[in-house]
Formats: structure tokens, C-alpha cells, sequence
């Protein structure tokens, strides 16, 4: 316990910035994930073995979206599966920082898992949709089309965002970090995964959950516009 505790007190203080992070991850995924990665190093777990159980948790969910009936025990039990696959998500990069044992492969891993985890769960959505349309009162094929247009900007907006990263010039060594915004926080929420997680919860409302699911999706859309204007932006002001 004495490992685990050390661990935590470490934790603290080994936190990526919160700018730019929606109140969810801030106050609900990253503390649960610290949790997770200080009970992950008092067991012995590397990074790596960490993502794949954040994968384990979030594929059975995927596949009870696809094959499973849905219902609220089954919203529940996806919500739950996707809403702990992303907290060991977040487990598995602090547990990296905490054993100064980062590395390429594991990023790589990282961002492998997080790609086919959005682009399998939206196609989860579309085959449940396929298989039971009087449940979510799909009643004209263009509503499958809602899932394929929500997976592509899901996939833009994740592959975008990983490439402006990844280009953008680091800060110096020791310039202060800006303080995260509140209202910034706020106002990402309809983007945040885990929220997109909670609204399987829905799953047995039927049209409840195709217009909630519809909503967010809308929402992704509007934002990745606005991300992608921001990011060229950005990225325009780079020399290399």
C-alpha cells in the first residue's frame, strides 16, 4: 500500500496540462486514471499492459454495441466498459511519466488502440441501427448515414489534432504553462470521449438515444471546423 500511496503523492505532481482538456477529463477521467495507474505500479503492470486492459474494456463494449439487444441493462454495461477503457487511457501515459519509461512504441500503441477504438465504435452504432430499426425508430435508411458521417469526423478531428501536436514547435524548458480556461472547459464538453461514452447509457431509449447520439455528433462536426480553421491557423505561423 505504502508503493500505492508513494504512487499517488507522485502523481500529483506529474499532470499534463489541463488547457485545452473539458471539465470531464479534468475532474473525472485524469484524477480515476491516477488511481488506476498508482494501482497499476504497486502491482507491477508496464504502460503498455495497461492500454491493452483500457483496449480489453472498450472492444467488449464496442461488440456489445454491435451484437448485443439493446436495452438499459446493455447501455449500462457499454457505458461502464467504455467509460473504464478510458480511464485506463489515461492510466496508461501517467504511469509512463511515473516510471520515466515512455517511449515510442508505446505512444505508438497508445494512439493505434485510440484510432481503432473510434472507428469501431461508431461502426458498432451502425450495425445496431442495421439490426434493430424499430428500436431506434430508424424508419429511413438516411439515418445510417449518421453514424458513417459521425465516424468520419471523429477520425478527422483525432488524426488532426495527433498531427498539429506533433508539428507545433515545443514550448521552451521552463516557460510557464498557461492556466487553463473554465468556460473553455465548459464549452468542449459535447467533444469530450467521455461523454460520448455516458450517452450510451441511452441505449434503451430507442430514438432517445439516436437523437442524443445525432446531437454529439452534430456538435463534433461544428468543432471540427472550428479545430481545423484554429490548427492551419496555428500551424501557418511555423517555420521550418
Amino acid at each position: 500500500m505504502g508503493t500505492v500511496g508513494t504512487a499517488l503523492l507522485e502523481l500529483r505532481t506529474a499532470q499534463k496540462s489541463a488547457k485545452g482538456v473539458s471539465l470531464y477529463s479534468r475532474f473525472v477521467n485524469r484524477p480515476v486514471g491516477r488511481y488506476l495507474a498508482a494501482g497499476a505500479h504497486g502491482l507491477g503492470l508496464a504502460p503498455n499492459q495497461v492500454t491493452l486492459i483500457s483496449a480489453a474494456f472498450s472492444f467488449a463494449a464496442v461488440a456489445a454495441v454491435a451484437v448485443g439487444e439493446p436495452s438499459w441493462g446493455t447501455g449500462l454495461a457499454v457505458g461502464i466498459g467504455l467509460a473504464v477503457g478510458f480511464a485506463f487511457d489515461s492510466a496508461d501515459g501517467q504511469l509512463a511519466r511515473l516510471r520515466g519509461s515512455g517511449s515510442a512504441a508505446g505512444e505508438w500503441l497508445d494512439h493505434v488502440v485510440d484510432c481503432a477504438k473510434i472507428t469501431a465504435l461508431h461502426a458498432a452504432v451502425l450495425i445496431s441501427f442495421y439490426r434493430h430499426p424499430g428500436h431506434f425508430g430508424v424508419r429511413d435508411v438516411a439515418w445510417l448515414l449518421v453514424p458513417i458521417g459521425f465516424q468520419f469526423v471523429a477520425v478527422v478531428t483525432f488524426f488532426g489534432g495527433l498531427l498539429t501536436d506533433k508539428l507545433k514547435p515545443r514550448p521552451a524548458p521552463g516557460s510557464p504553462a498557461a492556466a487553463p480556461s473554465t468556460l473553455r472547459a465548459v464549452v468542449l464538453l459535447p467533444v469530450d470521449h467521455g461523454i460520448f461514452c455516458l450517452v450510451f447509457l441511452l441505449l434503451g431509449a430507442g430514438s432517445g438515444f439516436r437523437w442524443a447520439y445525432t446531437a454529439l455528433g452534430a456538435a463534433g462536426a461544428l468543432f471540427l471546423v472550428a479545430f481545423l480553421t484554429k490548427w492551419f491557423r496555428e500551424l501557418s505561423a511555423v517555420r521550418r
